[in-house]
């Protein structure tokens, strides 16, 4: 079994604080990235619905 000294247990909290604020910091981005994604989604469905009426609109 391998112990850890006091050097390397702060190197390791320091390195896990590290980790958790860059979670913290990228996180929102994320969630921003894939909302962003979800609309541009929603309104190309909704342009293609709305080009798809005129089409059957015109053929009426």
């Amino acid at each position: 079994m391998v112990s850890m000294n006091a050097t390397q247990m702060q190197g390791l909290i320091g390195m896990l604080a590290v980790l958790g604020l860059l979670v913290l910091m990228v996180t929102p981005a994320v969630i921003g990235i894939l909302h962003e994604r979800r609309v541009d989604r929603q309104i190309k469905e909704a342009q293609n619905q709305r080009s798809s009426g005129r089409r059957m609109a015109r053929a009426a």
